[in-house]
């Protein structure tokens, strides 16, 4: 089954390689650039699978999370503790 994932990023220091990170994402599966730092892809990819894709190519105080929506799990790396608290607390509430 694919996954219908939504992509969002934040790089956070200057000088990052933005273009590693879209080509990692568009390398997902067929995608939609929504706005900004937010993607739409249909992939083979869980959210995890494509978490774990996409990051290789940031940095760790970079932020993602991607979610999808099929499977309504999502994953993510380096955020806010309470936004990283607040999304399992109601996550499928």
């Amino acid at each position: 089954m694919l996954s219908n994932l939504i992509v969002s990023y934040d790089l956070h220091a200057t000088g990052q390689n933005y273009d590693a990170v879209i080509k990692s994402i568009k390398s997902l599966g067929g995608w939609a650039h929504i706005q900004g730092s937010i993607w739409y892809v249909n992939s083979q990819f869980n959210a995890e699978q494509a978490a774990k894709h996409v990051w290789g190519n940031m940095d760790e105080n970079d932020s993602l999370i991607i979610v999808d929506s099929v499977k309504n799990e999502a994953y993510w790396y380096n955020l806010a503790n309470e936004v990283s608290n607040c999304i399992q607390a109601n996550w499928n509430r």
